[in-house]
């Protein structure tokens, strides 16, 4: 074929793809993608093996398995207070992002504006394009990624079909605050909106700070998915499980989609997850386990020439290297990734326009062993 009309021109190879290459290329230690470089825990790989053996091979029920939704609705309606229902409010997905893709196919017309919060995880644009929708950035700054309530109010018009958060927040590591989740549902009572928020980081957040989900605020959970990943929450990034969660409303219109997409998950796996979460000590435990990799990483790269704010959630570190040199980030990652054999991902390419703050963003999910090298590395540029 020699004329393909493109629905999305402008989309390339992902940077995580890119730098991930690159970081192979020249054998270098790769911070870029986001992925534990440690095993998940035996038990919960046993569970898996078990299952497999005792025949759980073929598909699982479309919204997932019974047992799994029940567990996942005893915890987050034990975490967070809410009263989501096992068989009518949650899915299980094959992945946070499938079900992200699933949730804007299923209710973004053209012409439709969705809201969403510059820097961005880069698979919600591609998605909202696909189906006719309007972008309507809104762009924070380093080094805080603080939200302008003000100017979000200023971009909700008739138009506006749904806002999508990320909290806590890729690739920056902030989180929002009771106060900004107040202020959301004070924007979108008496409205039509839908709320997309993205929470696969929601048991990674730090400094004895609570995870302020969308599930906490009545006004936002009545009209909100909210999106979940087993792979960040467990350290396998690879099995691509997560859910959603929804009111039954919103729900049934989500499985329409769906059954067309990928129909079931993963039974197996769904199978050992049902069981492994029954511990609720196995996700508990997660913000002490990275915040001593965060604590450890810092603490290591305190000469360095690179200047930060600890994250406060996600296990994503941003680094401010404006004391270093004026190259774009692009640039400098490059040339970090060839010449000091550390690889990160450039902050600009998920921002409006591609503002560069030079920062770079760094993934602490690793051994100790990891983290200091890299910061031998990092202490020398």
């Amino acid at each position: 074929m020699q004329n393909i009309n493109s629905k999305l021109p402008e989309v390339f190879t992902t940077i995580f793809t890119v730098m991930s290459q690159l970081a192979h290329k020249h054998e270098a230690l790769n911070l870029s993608q986001g992925f534990p470089n440690f095993e998940a825990s035996p038990k919960l790989i046993d569970l898996v093996t078990q299952a497999m053996q005792n025949g759980y091979n073929q598909y699982a029920p479309m919204p997932g398995l019974l047992s799994l939704r029940e567990v996942i609705t005893e915890k987050t309606n034990s975490l967070y207070g809410s009263n989501y229902h096992p068989e009518t409010d949650i899915t299980i997905t094959s992945g946070a992002t499938q079900a992200i893709f699933t949730i804007i196919s299923a209710f973004i017309h053209p012409g439709d504006e969705v809201i969403i919060f510059k820097p961005a995880y880069d698979s919600y644009e591609p998605s909202i394009k696909l189906f006719g929708g309007t972008i309507v950035p809104i762009q924070l700054t380093a080094p805080n990624f603080s939200v302008d309530w003000q100017e979000v109010a200023s971009k909700i018009t008739s138009k506006t079909k749904m806002v999508i958060i990320n909290t806590p927040h890729n690739p920056s590591g902030s989180v929002l605050s009771k106060e900004d989740m107040l202020q959301l549902e004070k924007l979108i009572r008496n409205t039509d909106i839908i709320l997309l928020s993205d929470e696969v980081y929601e048991h990674i957040i730090f400094d004895d700070q609570t995870h302020q989900s969308a599930a906490l605020f009545p006004g936002l959970a009545e009209r909100a998915f909210i999106t979940a990943s087993f792979g960040k929450t467990f350290h396998t990034t690879g099995w691509k499980m997560g859910y959603c969660l929804a009111p039954k409303e919103l729900m049934t219109e989500f499985r329409k989609v769906h059954q067309f997409n990928v129909f079931s998950s993963s039974h197996p796996m769904q199978y050992a997850l049902a069981k492994y979460l029954k511990v609720p000590e196995h996700y508990l435990s997660l913000p002490d386990f990275y915040q001593q990799k965060r604590d450890f990483f810092l603490s290591m790269i305190t000469d360095s020439r690179f200047k930060f704010i600890p994250a406060s959630g996600t296990y994503f570190q941003v680094l401010d290297y404006s004391a270093i040199t004026n190259e774009s980030d692009i640039a400098f990652a490059e040339r970090l990734t060839k010449e000091y054999k550390i690889a990160s991902i450039p902050v600009s390419v998920f921002n409006l326009n591609q503002k560069d703050d030079n920062v770079l963003r760094f993934c602490f999910a690793k051994t100790e062993e990891t983290l200091k090298r890299a910061a031998e590395i990092l202490c020398k540029i």
